[in-house]
């Protein structure tokens, strides 16, 4: 017997809602706020990771670009950046990870180890990638991971990403500094030479990372420090890429060329693959 006029329709309409449904997801990206307990922190910290258009419905592991965002910050800070998360869309396809920085009563960490609970470094180099690779589909190999920072985040990179460099391929600093420094940006703290990027020269000629680090040219307070170090780098023959823009400490310089410079990252890390 046929079926009721009205129950094919349905189940056409079904499927023309499925298929929009699917290309929806193909077309979209999903902004999560992900949580979990860090042993290094002693509590509970968060993450913004942000899928790229196809995620749900390709299959694929994607490549993980690791942003660090600007301090002093609160514990909030994280959420922010949403120029990152628009020229990571228009740069190609990779999960984008901001990981939290800062606490409301620890503004300003500097991405360093500090002791029992303030252990900043080992959550976002260690604790966090794991925690990524485990619930999502990441090239799981130091090929697929650059890590990123703007300003005291472009201090952290740097510093992660040459104490790790078997968990990362790519560093960028984006108007940072290499030397930990105070909440003004203009006070060094004497930390040890461990801290400063000025005495990792080592690290990069053992080890096959992309480097590369940017500065206005009016920046007044890093502009300097960035030049000493691609002087320093050139002289030791340590392959790096470094650029002067117009533009001072602004999100405008960075919103403006962050497309161009998350496009350099991905040139060097592994593709998307099934």
């Amino acid at each position: 017997m046929k079926e009721p006029l009205r129950f094919v329709a349905a189940v056409a309409v079904a499927a023309v809602l499925a298929g929009a449904a699917a290309v929806a997801l193909a077309h979209t990206t999903r902004d999560l706020d992900e949580g979990f307990t860090s042993v290094a922190l002693n509590g509970r910290v968060h993450a913004r990771v942000v899928l790229p258009p196809g995620y749900d419905t390709s299959g694929k592991r994607y490549p993980v670009v690791y942003f660090l965002h600007g301090l002093p910050a609160n514990s909030a800070s994280y959420r922010g950046n949403s120029w990152v998360v628009d020229a990571l869309g228009d740069a190609g396809p990779a999960i984008l990870v901001i990981p939290q920085g800062a606490r409301d009563n620890d503004t300003d960490p500097e991405y360093l180890n500090w002791g029992a609970g303030r252990n900043w470094e080992t959550y976002i180099a260690t604790e966090l990638p794991a925690y990524i690779d485990a619930h999502f589909r990441t090239i799981r190999s130091r090929a697929g991971r650059a890590i990123v920072g703007v300003s005291a985040g472009g201090y952290g990179a740097t510093i992660l990403g040459l104490h790790h460099p078997d968990r990362y391929s790519v560093i960028e600093s984006w108007s940072g500094y290499f030397h930990p420094t105070d909440p003004t940006g203009t006070q060094p703290l004497d930390l040890g030479p461990a801290t400063s990027a000025h005495n990792l020269i080592s690290v990069l000629r053992s080890h096959p990372v992309f480097f590369a680090f940017y500065v206005g040219r009016g920046d007044g307070r890093f502009r300097a420090e960035n030049v000493q170090l691609n002087q320093e780098l050139g002289a030791a023959h340590v392959a790096h890429v470094f650029t002067t823009y117009p533009g001072g400490h602004t999100t405008s310089l960075w919103s403006a060329h962050a497309v161009v410079w998350l496009r350099m990252a991905l040139a060097h890390l592994a593709k998307p693959k099934a």
